[in-house]
């Protein structure tokens, strides 16, 4: 009929696909740019840290993992994840909620905040915490009397990383339940339903994917973060140094093999991480 706009066949839209893409050179040239990129700043130093790692033999690696300095270190980068992570998945999870589910003034201003750790260096972070509660600190008086000490021990390294790691998991999920929205939560109240149980059988199973997302992004900023732990740590062997610092001592007293031994325990912690980001994409994905 006249004035009705003819319906376009597929193979013509492929065909319009097609005719607008770049031309075969230039995709290619592209494509190389990329891979020599990621080979020359990313594969090329991960195989250089396994190759130097080894470089005295594996009696030699073995040797600088289990040391007792490098077993602390890495003792203590699980704790301080072990319990950054849970909080932080749990400050998300509240923030995400209270961003996606109430109206309230001044919700942009809070999520400027959360996103402040992103905009912030690390070491400031590491010295401000040294300005609250170092010896001559804000509350740090006040700490030293009941014998508490949170600078230069576990409690600063703590809440260091937990700074630096605030919006990771709150970031991931305020977007996935703004688009989700709140009809399923609703419906769910009219029918009887408490808060709580909306909670673990509506909401939760929706952002499942999304949690894990961005508590697996938590988690590998836990492990590497090196800025502020550096601030707040001391750098006590034994006792306050995570991987990363153990590694810096290492590497700064020339021993070169220990060093990229336990550089290269860390690349086997971001290459799994890596592994179950990806995994975990994929079922976002295919949801």
């Amino acid at each position: 009929m006249a004035g009705q706009i003819p319906m376009q066949q597929p193979g013509i839209l492929v065909q319009a696909s097609r005719n607008t893409t770049e031309p075969r050179v230039v995709r290619w040239l592209l494509i190389f740019i990329v891979l020599g990129f990621l080979s020359l700043f990313l594969v090329l130093p991960l195989i250089a840290i396994f190759v130097k790692a080894f470089d005295k033999g594996v009696n030699v690696y073995l040797a600088s993992i289990s040391h007792p300095d490098a077993l602390a270190a890495i003792k203590l980068t699980l704790l301080v994840v072990l319990m950054t992570v849970p909080l932080n998945a749990i400050f998300g999870v509240a923030a995400a909620w209270a961003m996606t589910k109430f109206d309230f003034k001044g919700k942009n201003v809070l999520i400027t905040i959360i996103d402040l750790p992103f905009a912030v260096s690390p070491v400031i972070a590491g010295l401000v915490f040294v300005l609250l509660f170092g010896s001559h600190g804000l509350f740090g008086p006040w700490f030293f009397e009941n014998d508490m000490k949170i600078i230069f021990a576990v409690p600063g390294i703590v809440l260091a990383t937990i700074f630096v790691t605030l919006p990771f998991v709150a970031r991931e999920l305020i977007p996935l339940m703004q688009a989700q929205g709140s009809a399923e939560e609703e419906a769910s109240l009219t029918l009887g339903a408490s808060g709580w149980k909306t909670f673990i059988l509506v909401t939760l199973p929706n952002i499942k994917w999304g949690l894990l997302y961005g508590i697996i992004l938590c988690n590998a900023r836990a492990i590497g973060e090196f800025g502020a732990v550096s601030v707040v740590s001391g750098h006590i062997r034994g006792l306050t140094n995570t991987m990363p610092l153990h590694i810096e001592i290492l590497y700064n007293e020339y021993q070169f093999s220990a060093a990229f031994a336990v550089a290269s325990l860390m690349s086997i912690l971001a290459i799994i991480t890596l592994i179950v980001k990806n995994f975990i994409e994929w079922k976002t994905r295919s949801i």
